[in-house]
């Protein structure tokens, strides 16, 4: 993010944003299967989180779980900068994530 902008930067950090919440989402299942609550998609495992305690419920959470699903499935210009635009603030979110599991685990 600290890279000045241009489109294999841009696509660089929407890929590394894809393997990102891939191991969240999978990192908060697992914590929640641990505590015995069964976690069956990423939006379950949001859910869970937010019940858990691990992550505030904010709607930009859900944000970025559409943006991760248009990058699997779609991809043109806009729809790239519009995901790239998300990614600083997807930052914040994913680092107090890691730091509640950290203090957890």
């Amino acid at each position: 993010m600290a890279q000045p902008v241009d489109e294999f930067v841009r696509d660089s950090a929407i890929q590394r944003f894809e393997c990102t919440f891939e191991l969240l989402w999978k990192s908060l299942k697992t914590y929640a299967e641990e505590a015995g609550v069964e976690v069956f998609s990423p939006r379950d495992s949001l859910r869970t989180g937010f019940q858990l305690g691990i992550i505030q419920e904010r709607q930009e959470w859900f944000r970025m779980l559409e943006d991760r699903n248009l990058t699997s499935h779609t991809y043109n210009e806009a729809t790239a900068e519009s995901i790239y635009s998300h990614l600083r603030g997807y930052l914040e979110l994913v680092r107090s994530a890691l730091d509640e599991l950290k203090k957890r685990g």
